[in-house]
């Protein structure tokens, strides 16, 4: 066998084991987790200090309340894909980047994509909605993390945070800090890595 069969054959063997690689980890994984994986990686700058979740982190079913103070979870918007925010009034850098993210929900509903902003303070809903009223934020609803048990499930260990979920609850990537929501690039990433995906044929 001569230098150029047996280059051949290793180029070969090598395509060989990276395709049953990828086999055994869509295999555990499943197929859309590979695809989800790279749709969620950010380009540089897009959305601050963006860093993709890798795999994506278990579900979190903690209670909310909402503006009348019912009890809601996060279960209840299982099927879109989520842009969940952790902010408080008393915190400045979440009362800066509030209007971009209050201007995102209606660039990127049409792609099946939600965007809730989850009040760590610990007064009433009426403290949220005086805020909201005062800055003009009309898209977002009112939720509150009086006992914040989201915060503690999501392990955020600042605010802002703001965490991307899938189809299925599951976390696929996070900014910690202040980003740029509204801006093109921003909703084109978010589209991206967020829309649910098609119904597969037959269903």
């Amino acid at each position: 066998m001569n230098v150029n069969k047996v280059m051949v054959v290793v180029v070969l063997g090598a395509a060989v084991l990276a395709a049953l690689a990828m086999a055994v980890i869509e295999s555990i994984t499943g197929p859309r987790s590979t695809r989800e994986a790279l749709a969620c990686m950010a380009g540089e700058g897009v959305l601050g200090n963006y860093q993709t979740t890798e795999p994506p982190g278990a579900a979190v079913e903690a209670v909310m309340t909402d503006a009348k103070g019912a009890e809601r979870t996060l279960a209840e918007w299982r099927g879109s894909g989520l842009v969940l925010n952790f902010w408080a009034t008393w915190c400045a850098p979440c009362v800066r980047e509030m209007p971009a993210l209050d201007r995102l929900g209606p660039m990127v509903a049409g792609e099946g994509i939600k965007v809730l902003a989850l009040s760590e303070d610990r007064g009433k809903p009426s403290v949220v909605e005086t805020f909201y009223k005062k800055h003009a934020i009309k898209n977002l609803p009112v939720l509150m993390d009086k006992r914040r048990k989201l915060l503690t499930g999501f392990a955020v260990q600042g605010l802002p945070t703001t965490v991307l979920l899938n189809t299925n609850g599951n976390e696929v990537g996070r900014v910690v800090g202040v980003a740029e929501w509204d801006s093109d690039d921003a909703a084109a990433f978010l589209r991206r890595c967020l829309t649910p995906p098609p119904p597969a044929p037959g269903s």
